[in-house]
């Protein structure tokens, strides 16, 4: 029997969020689909788990070809409780997003988004994570449909490397020139601290800061692809080894004699 491929999908703005109904629609003509999605925001997760505490699972919404689950958890909970116990069988591919807001460059480290598209890819599951350059709550994603849908069908038919996942970028409103396959930007969050005071008047600090970019004209990054209205896509990996630099610290095997 043909049966059509299984799309698991989550998030870390939470079920409720538009991005997530987005990238459903984009994707439902493409097979059945499972949504497993944190019942509330879980930004800035990356590939935290929940191990202190039971998870819960909360059925939905049920029709055909359609499954969506609010999970008490993480991003990752949720793509681990997906393909370990509410699937009905293997996910072809798992999708994460669509994020309000970019998770180009050393966000790809903080990000829940991505901290579920790389469980996927733990899973040996093609995965991508999706992203749109608009933090608002009510962001337009009508633009991004089409690459999302593309880059769904492609990794499909095509598949991934074991371990590795894709980071899609999408800028913010129309005049996009197409999809550029780029690296990780070099550069890091400076100011990243705004000090006030809460109620009572004691001390609090909040999150903030500016992206300083160490290299904004190279065309082979992915800040450079989204300043120029391009659809970044990154391929990440869970390995992070630095494989270069293993034989240039071998003699340190030697330290203690």
């Amino acid at each position: 029997m043909n049966r059509k491929p299984l799309i698991l999908i989550t998030n870390d703005d939470g079920l409720h969020a538009k991005g997530i109904k987005a990238l459903t629609d984009s994707v439902r003509q493409l097979g059945d689909v499972l949504v497993v999605a944190p019942d509330g925001p879980r930004s800035g997760m990356s590939s935290a788990i929940t191990s202190l505490q039971p998870l819960r699972a909360h059925l939905e919404k049920e029709e055909e070809g359609l499954k969506i689950y609010s999970c008490s958890g993480t991003p990752v909970d949720c793509v681990k409780l997906g393909v370990s116990e509410l699937a009905d069988r293997r996910p072809d591919i798992v999708l994460s997003g669509i994020n309000h807001g970019s998770n180009a460059a050393v966000a790809v480290l903080y990000s829940g988004t991505m901290g579920a598209a790389l469980e996927g890819a733990v899973f040996k599951i093609p995965s991508i994570g999706f992203s749109l350059l608009d933090h608002s709550h009510n962001a337009d994603f009508s633009y991004s449909t089409k690459y999302i849908t593309a880059l769904t069908r492609q990794v499909l038919e095509e598949g991934l490397p074991v371990g590795t996942c894709l980071n899609v970028n999408i800028p913010k409103g129309d005049n996009i020139k197409g999809i550029k396959i780029c690296r990780q930007t070099s550069g890091k969050w400076e100011n990243e601290f705004m000090h006030s005071k809460d109620g009572s008047g004691r001390g609090v600090y909040w999150l903030t800061g500016e992206f300083v970019n160490d290299e904004p004209y190279n065309e082979m990054t992915d800040e450079w692809a989204l300043a120029n209205r391009y659809v970044s896509v990154v391929p990440i990996r869970i390995d992070m080894t630095n494989h270069r630099h293993i034989e240039s610290i071998r003699s340190w095997e030697s330290l203690l004699g």
